[in-house]
């Protein structure tokens, strides 16, 4: 097996195997691509000036390679600032829509510590392809420039960035309200610290809050597979709860105080009651097309608009930037709401749930609860697959899907069969299944949501049936 020679963004980056398609080689390349579609955005604009932020996560040599990255940048005579320690990607995000025009983070965000990559931001989000295609084109036009030995400028923007937090919530009335202290697993990553910062470390019990370039052997997603340390510490303290961050600190999993994963389908449903009953917000509710069925029962018993869109945060973003947005999900554990941010962050998604429970009185499990009442159960799983073998051009593999489906699954008749990004099987009942590639890793994933075990079980195991000459089903 070759080394790719293409440099291709995928749902969120540009991401690689470190010493295998990852090398500095290759991030120069990219650098320099970066620096000619900057100058010529400056050449267009008629502007001597185009600010550039450069920021890392604690991955093995992610600063090197963000040194790299801004001294190239810097060689060709653009106003680039290095961040001086590991950041989160919202920061870099939060930058990017204040005074910085552009964004590079070298991140791989949740994958193995084998893993590295670039993200850019742009307004505030993850730039969009038709910008990620522009900066593909130009690379290997020219190379690198390197030749600037003068110091490259560097700031910590860490003040400002949980200043900016602590700026959206009353901060002394959760204080007040949650007694309990909350656990909180950094997964080694770019958030570690933050939270002690805004609510004093007598709040917090932080495990996994030191960087590690090999994660202890545990991968970087806050999936509950790599979070039996985080239950441990929420039943043996006896917490208020458990919070889990990825490696660059957008993706964010809450634990109940019983110890139990909440899944971003009841998440959301719990922000979603929070932001329109106490906060009296108004707007359309948007989600991903692997998100669940809660958020749209709220929006139509409500009256707001809902749409359904591709998976990946910078379409949620795009459309919370040009339309008035309520909020929006994905299934992966990103959140973002009308006057916080475009952009999933979380560390801001914590506060918020901490400003929910303290504003109701209510732990997470009766928060839950209380949404299960009103508007249904929702078991939620996902499942990751390898593949025995490529699968065909996906616009064509899923037209050939469709037309294996029955007319009912379990005994109920399908309602609608979605292909916005894979194939998304909704059955009358709004129980659903979702049958996609990943936009970001090598699997192919499988989403299933009913409001009982069993239920979503059946779900899962049909469409795995489905596509059963193409995955791997040996691990589980």
């Amino acid at each position: 097996m070759g080394v790719q020679n293409d440099i291709k963004f995928g749902t969120d980056g540009w991401r690689g195997v470190m010493a295998w398609d990852f090398t500095f080689a290759r991030v120069r390349k990219l650098a320099q691509a970066l620096a000619d579609f900057i100058l010529s955005e400056m050449t267009a604009e008629k502007s001597s000036s185009y600010p550039v932020v450069v920021g890392y996560d604690t991955r093995f040599l992610s600063d090197k390679f963000a040194s790299e990255i801004a001294l190239i940048l810097k060689s060709n005579k653009i106003n680039v600032t290095l961040c001086e320690k590991p950041v989160p990607t919202p920061l870099i995000s939060l930058l990017t829509a204040k005074r910085f025009k552009m964004g590079v983070i070298v991140t791989a965000s949740h994958n193995p510590f084998q893993y590295n990559g670039v993200k850019i931001k742009f307004n505030g989000y993850s730039a969009s392809k038709e910008l990620t295609d522009k900066i593909e084109s130009l690379i290997g036009k020219h190379s690198p420039m390197s030749d600037d030995t003068s110091p490259i400028k560097i700031k910590d923007f860490t003040d400002e960035y949980v200043g900016y937090i602590k700026s959206k919530f009353n901060v002394g009335a959760i204080k007040s309200k949650i007694k309990k202290p909350i656990a909180l697993d950094y997964m080694f990553g770019t958030q570690a610290g933050k939270l002690e910062k805004i609510l004093s470390s007598q709040k917090v019990i932080a495990i996994n809050d030191a960087p590690d370039p090999m994660f202890k052997g545990i991968n970087p997603e806050p999936i509950e597979k790599n979070l039996k340390n985080l239950i441990d510490t929420v039943r043996k303290n006896k917490t208020a709860g458990g919070f889990a961050f990825d490696c660059d600190g957008d993706r964010l999993t809450v634990i109940d105080e019983k110890g139990k994963i909440i899944t971003p389908c009841q998440i959301f449903p719990v922000i979603l009651k929070y932001l329109i009953e106490q906060k009296k917000l108004k707007g359309k509710i948007i989600q991903t097309v692997s998100m669940g069925y809660l958020g749209k029962k709220i929006a139509e018993k409500k009256g707001f608009d809902f749409e359904q869109i591709p998976v990946g945060f910078k379409h949620l973003s795009k459309k919370m930037s040009e339309e008035k947005i309520l909020a929006a999900a994905e299934e992966s554990g990103g959140f973002a709401w009308q006057k916080a941010s475009v952009e999933r962050d979380g560390l801001l998604t914590t506060l918020l749930m901490l400003e929910i429970m303290a504003k109701t009185g209510k732990k997470l499990s009766e928060l839950v609860s209380e949404i299960e009442s009103e508007y249904g159960k929702s078991v939620f799983i996902r499942r990751d697959f390898t593949l025995l073998k490529p699968i065909p051009e996906q616009g064509i593999f899923i037209k050939r899907l469709i037309k294996k489906l029955p007319k009912k699954i379990s005994g109920v008749p399908i309602k609608e069969a979605m292909s916005v990004d894979g194939l998304k099987i909704i059955l009358d009942n709004d129980h659903w299944v979702l049958i996609r590639p990943s936009g970001t890793e090598k699997y192919f994933r499988i989403y299933a949501e009913s409001d009982t075990v069993s239920n979503t079980n059946s779900l899962m195991d049909y469409a795995i049936k489905l596509m059963s000459k193409y995955l791997d089903t040996s691990k589980k």
